[in-house]
């Protein structure tokens, strides 16, 4: 358990209901953020979005996309891909339009 997690845990027999109401509004939120599928990662593929345990940019499968070419396609030509894989970052690229428009823009600088 990280040292974040101990804080926590020793916090919360404290914390009224309304707080520990609050809390969970915030994880919930939070969580409602996650991607599945998708990670980031500092110092990996310069920190943008991409699909878990590979190195493919969400950005790099969303540009293919708008330029054209086909699921199938792109599935043909990243072999390690799965069909999941392409749904999770279309619906992460959906969700987070400026950031993949920006990361687009960023590579064609």
């Amino acid at each position: 358990m990280s040292s974040e997690l101990r804080t926590i845990k020793a916090l919360l027999p404290g914390l009224s209901p309304g707080d520990k109401a609050q809390l969970l509004k915030w994880l919930a939120q939070d969580l409602g953020a996650a991607a599945p599928g998708i990670e980031k990662t500092t110092g990996v593929c310069g920190g943008a979005a991409r699909i878990v345990r590979r190195r493919i940019p969400v950005w790099i499968l969303e540009q293919a996309r708008r330029l054209g070419t086909s699921d199938a396609d792109i599935l043909r030509c990243y072999p390690t891909l799965t069909a999941e894989n392409l749904a999770n970052a279309w619906s992460y690229a959906r969700r987070r339009r400026t950031e993949i428009d920006r990361d687009i823009a960023d590579n064609e600088a």
